[in-house]
């Protein structure tokens, strides 16, 4: 695992200030703090930041080719690059380490753009071919490691693992995007291709960008997951065949030099990646895990247990919770506004794991893959509802009966209909739209001033989904796990995950995520995954001899942060200071009005505002961080909705 950065300036060739590329590449020493290198050319800057993980004495970078003609910076691993090297040694090629870096190289000479189509793993690179005078940025199919970049006017191209690196370039432009800010508090994260700032991307997951000397750089799309059902066969069979693939892709997701153990929270995905672990591992796996101060938060007695089943060397700790210390690490930690507060127990679980190891496998991706989120239930009967009641009908009744019931927060789930009444009167990606955001429709726009909803041009944040579910299959459970898969997991989980952790140096892989694994888990029909009640029905089945029932059917706990009763206790005035902070408000984006009536409501208990309050807390936190690298202009611009 490492971190990269890089100036692209084929279209003049000028010298690279090597300088500036310095501060762009150790502004994410976090993420490589055991080495560092340089290439640098007229019109190429390639740097690294390294994390010793594979051939630590050997796999420096920048790393060249033969005749020095091609040379990459990459993040990462390639989980399958023995077999290529054996492949391409068979063809004439020379390696010089025993890295998985230096297979990129030669997949480059022998295969070109469609090497990145023969790569398994998690990966961002950067690569220059002298020969082609041409730039090419890849990145894994699920984006679970990230990679920034801009096009300059003057016709450079900057990129970073972290959008850190490209600020740290004086010739960034810092406009912030309006279209990000709608989506980031509808979502709680900007989604790919945004970032927060107008002239910054992220490269979308499963697609590369060519930059050519012409000035036309080329995006262009090397993966997409298909949910077609494929995959039919007696339960027990598939059962069986879901074991031996989770196990495979566990395996080889173990290759390391360095201490490595696994994430153990004492969920369904955590609990399995360490049982298959066990399976293939000769020696104990390490497991750690964290536990709340507070029994409705608190897993941990699962995490004992499948320690204790599988005699793991397992470690704990326990977080306060009223561990609220780093709501302003988080800004910088993020670069952007993020608004996953379980970013803060993410965080302190990578930080209690780097005391020991140095990679660390987690279950994510499972309910995405599986089918495991109370929303995919929630949804498919929702579209039963659509389907019995006619269109006409339909918008009108339950628009009325979502209007006239009272929002009740204080009432148990199943008296609080207002919110499924909304979404029964919506179209089923509007029904679902409304289901993940944070903030809805209704409250977005009472935020937002005016003058702001004039600066959006009519852009809604909903266009995330409509643009990805024009490619997305028709099934309703495989239509949002598609969505989510293309938005919620690189966007929230991975993002967060990728952040949290290496801000302790810690490398995280994410075996579930294993891109063949999931293709294959992409062609089961709808109901092994979601059955009745029962999410990741099929894979609980699989994992029934290796897990205890207890565990494998309790409700889905996660992690949760008490925001609400921070809100209303310790963190009271900091609310307050945030709603009414300069900062903030020069912005022109709020209505100031409205930020207080929140915080007044909450605080009273009269409504429950914690989300939203949290997304104006993360807001102003990078804002400020903002402020302080630059003094603001307030000046938000618009730009029209992106195409894929």
């Amino acid at each position: 695992m490492c971190g990269i950065a890089g100036i692209f300036d084929l279209r003049q060739r000028r010298p690279i200030d090597e300088a500036r590329l310095v501060a762009m590449r150790d502004s994410i020493r976090h993420r490589g703090p055991d080495g560092e290198g340089l290439h640098v050319e007229p019109g190429v800057g390639l740097a690294h930041r390294r994390l010793s993980i594979i051939d630590v004495s050997g796999g420096r970078q920048p790393l060249y080719n033969e005749d020095g003609s091609v040379v990459v910076v990459y993040n990462g691993e390639i989980y399958n690059y023995r077999g290529l090297v054996d492949e391409l040694r068979a063809r004439g090629h020379v390696f010089r380490t025993h890295c998985d870096s230096e297979v990129i190289v030669h997949a480059w000479e022998e295969w070109g753009e469609a090497s990145v189509e023969r790569f398994n793993g998690m990966f961002a690179f950067a690569l220059w071919d002298r020969k082609l005078g041409m730039g090419f940025l890849a990145r894994d199919r699920i984006g679970i490691k990230p990679l920034y970049y801009a096009e300059l006017g003057d016709g450079q191209v900057l990129f970073g693992s972290e959008l850190k690196a490209l600020l740290a370039h004086p010739g960034l432009p810092r406009e912030i995007d309006a279209n990000a800010v709608e989506e980031f508090f509808a979502y709680g994260y900007v989604a790919e291709p945004r970032s927060i700032f107008r002239g910054v991307k992220k490269l979308p997951p499963g697609h590369t960008l060519t930059i050519g000397g012409s000035g036309r750089n080329v995006l262009r799309r090397y993966w997409d997951v298909a949910f077609e059902t494929r995959n039919i066969a007696p339960e027990s069979e598939l059962a069986d065949e879901l074991v031996l693939r989770l196990r495979a892709a566990v395996a080889s997701h173990l290759m390391s030099e360095v201490p490595l153990g696994a994430f153990l929270s004492g969920g369904v995905d955590s609990s399995a990646v360490v049982a298959m672990m066990a399976q293939v591992s000769d020696r104990p796996v390490n497991t750690c895990s964290i536990q709340f101060g507070e029994a409705e938060f608190d897993e941990s007695r699962y995490a004992v247990e499948v320690a204790e089943r599988y005699r793991t060397n397992h470690w704990s700790s326990v977080v306060d919770p009223q561990d609220f210390g780093l709501v302003d690490r988080l800004a910088s930690l993020y670069d952007e506004p993020f608004a996953d507060s379980s970013a803060m127990p993410t965080y302190r679980v990578s930080e209690l794991a780097r005391k020991r190891v140095t990679v660390a496998l987690s279950g994510d991706g499972g309910d995405e893959s599986f089918g495991g989120y109370r929303r995919y239930r929630w949804h498919t009967y929702e579209e039963r509802v659509r389907g019995l009641v006619p269109g006409e009908l339909r918008g009108p009744l339950f628009g009325l009966l979502g209007r006239v019931y009272p929002k009740a927060d204080w009432a148990p789930k199943v008296l609080r209909a207002k919110s499924t009444f909304e979404a029964l009167a919506l179209d089923p990606i509007e029904g679902y739209f409304h289901s993940v955001s944070i903030l809805g429709d209704e409250l977005r726009s009472a935020l937002f001033r005016e003058s702001f909803r004039r600066e959006l041009q009519g852009y809604h944040a909903l266009e995330v989904l409509r643009r990805h579910v024009e490619n997305g299959p028709d099934h309703p459970l495989s239509r949002v796990q598609y969505l989510d898969l293309k938005t919620y997991l690189p966007g929230d989980i991975l993002t967060k995950v990728d952040r949290a952790s290496m801000a302790h140096s810690l490398e995280v892989r994410v075996p579930i995520l294993d891109h063949e694994l999931v293709e294959w888990v992409a062609g089961l029909p709808p109901d092994a995954k979601l059955r009745g009640r029962e999410g990741k029905y099929l894979f609980k089945q699989a994992m029934e001899p290796y897990l205890s029932r207890k565990l494998l059917y309790r409700p889905k706990m996660g992690f949760a942060v008490p925001l609400a009763a921070w809100f209303r206790g310790p963190l009271r005035e900091r609310v307050r200071e945030a709603v009414t902070s300069p900062v903030l408000l020069d912005t022109g984006i709020f209505d100031e009005r409205f930020l207080m009536r929140m915080v007044d409501e909450h605080q009273s208990g009269i409504r429950d505002f914690s989300a939203p309050l949290w997304s104006v807390l993360m807001f102003e936190a990078f804002c400020r961080l903002q402020d302080r690298a630059e003094p603001r202009t307030g000046r938000v611009a618009a730009e029209p909705a992106l195409a894929e």
